[in-house]
């Protein structure tokens, strides 16, 4: 296999998509990948990764017995996310290493604003403080029908899937909204085998890397 570098500035890859699309697998077949091609790569994931951010992972998704207002929601996934910016990708594309996480901001503007009722274009420009305007080179959105990947879900439900069948679909319509307005979200198929759909993510991240 020729091996494979990041470019000048390093990238920062993150995948995102409603639960049940088969994130998790992608994510561990394109780090391999990367890492087979003779990349340096940290994987990371959104709300988490560092002591600060699995703390409010923690309160966020299982704590259900804490009552969250939709705006302290909001900020607390900014602040969790502020940490992981610090604290690894900063650092890690500094050092010329590959970020690859297991979403990012996008997320927080799905839903908490197109799910959640909060003012999208708000949630853009507050995310871009957290991260001090650090963004992915690209972000991969699996996408597929919502109740075919809620049927695929394995897991005790956190607390935002116990959230029903129509927030799940305004997260879909929500995430493909963004796509649509923004060329950096590159939208797969997920319904595809998972063989076509690490082939079609590895084509699109090509084109960032060199040999």
């Amino acid at each position: 296999m020729s091996s494979l570098s990041a470019m000048p500035d390093s990238p920062f890859f993150s995948f995102d998509g409603i639960d049940g699309v088969g994130k998790s697998t992608q994510i561990e077949r394109f780090v391999a990948w990367l890492r087979a091609s003779g990349c340096d790569v940290v994987p990371c994931r959104d709300p988490g990764s560092t002591p600060l951010g699995e703390a409010i992972r923690d309160i966020l998704l299982h704590r259900e017995e804490i009552p969250l207002a939709p705006r302290a929601e909001m900020l607390l996934y900014m602040a969790a996310r502020a940490q992981l910016v610090a604290e690894v990708i900063a650092p890690a594309l500094a050092a010329g290493k590959i970020v690859v996480s297991d979403r990012f901001l996008l997320a927080n503007v799905v839903y908490q604003g197109h799910a959640g009722g909060l003012d999208v274009d708000e949630l853009w420009r507050v995310g871009r403080i957290a991260t001090a305007d650090v963004e992915p080179t690209l972000t991969f959105l699996l996408d597929m029908d919502s109740d075919a990947a809620d049927a695929r879900r394995a897991g005790t439900a956190d607390r935002l899937e116990k959230r029903g069948g129509d927030y799940r679909r305004k997260l879909r319509e929500g995430f493909l909204a963004e796509a649509r307005r923004n060329a950096k979200i590159v939208v797969v198929d997920a319904s595809q085998s998972v063989d076509s759909v690490a082939e079609e993510i590895r084509a699109h991240a090509a084109k960032h890397l060199t040999r």
